[in-house]
């Protein structure tokens, strides 16, 4: 069993805004990444909001009220002291019959439901560890962790994430490259996120012409 901690409690503070809530075709940016989880192969999402957006709390309740064994969330109130807090906020809840945590960001929308299946594959044929994505030699999200570290990882601190945990742990990283750059993208700043629905628009374009291409053959 694999579960997926969803971080969705930072304060975006080189955004200025909520950077979760921004737009992304019909949806946010958060609620996008929480439907490629969804689709995923993972057993069990574990979503980790701040005070700030718990107003979303319902969203992601009523949006799987069918599937609700699958879905947890939960709020983290102690936000200001960075990434790792959501992290434990995610691993007091996560099923107790999960070997492996998998950890996704919040603002990847380029991440791609194949890749996160790509990933759980490499994870159950190495039979644990720890697996980390690459995209043209770049390390990026999600990272999925045996079980065995989750108490590395509930000894985090800061807003380091699980970085630590891999950087004591390098002999049992198994680095996964991808072709798919979502990745190693995600949404910081505002210039980030423009540049990110340009890339949006220039796909769905080209999507489109492709489509039309093949009606008129």
């Amino acid at each position: 069993m694999i579960s997926a901690i969803l971080l969705g409690a930072g304060e975006s503070k080189r955004m200025g805004v909520d950077k979760l809530s921004l737009p992304w075709g019909g949806e946010t940016v958060f609620k996008h990444c929480f439907n490629t989880l969804f689709r995923s192969r993972v057993n069990e999402i574990v979503v980790v909001l701040s005070k700030q957006n718990e107003g979303m709390k319902r969203q992601f309740e009523m949006g799987v009220s069918g599937l609700r064994r699958k879905i947890k969330v939960v709020v983290n109130p102690y936000t200001k002291r960075g990434m790792s807090t959501s992290i434990r906020r995610g691993l007091q809840v996560m099923h107790r019959k999960s070997g492996a945590i998998l950890i996704s960001l919040g603002d990847q929308p380029f991440l791609k439901t194949r890749t996160i299946n790509a990933l759980i594959r490499a994870f159950e044929l190495r039979g644990g560890g720890i697996v980390v994505p690459s995209f043209r030699g770049r390390k990026g999200h999600p990272v999925i962790f045996h079980r065995r570290y989750a108490r590395e990882l509930m000894e985090l601190s800061g807003d380091m994430g699980g970085k630590s945990v891999l950087l004591r742990n390098t002999r049992q990283i198994k680095i996964v490259p991808v072709k798919s750059e979502g990745v190693v993208e995600d949404i910081d700043t505002w210039k980030a996120y423009q540049k990110a629905l340009r890339m949006r628009r220039g796909r769905d374009e080209k999507s489109d012409s492709t489509k039309v291409g093949k009606r008129t053959r």
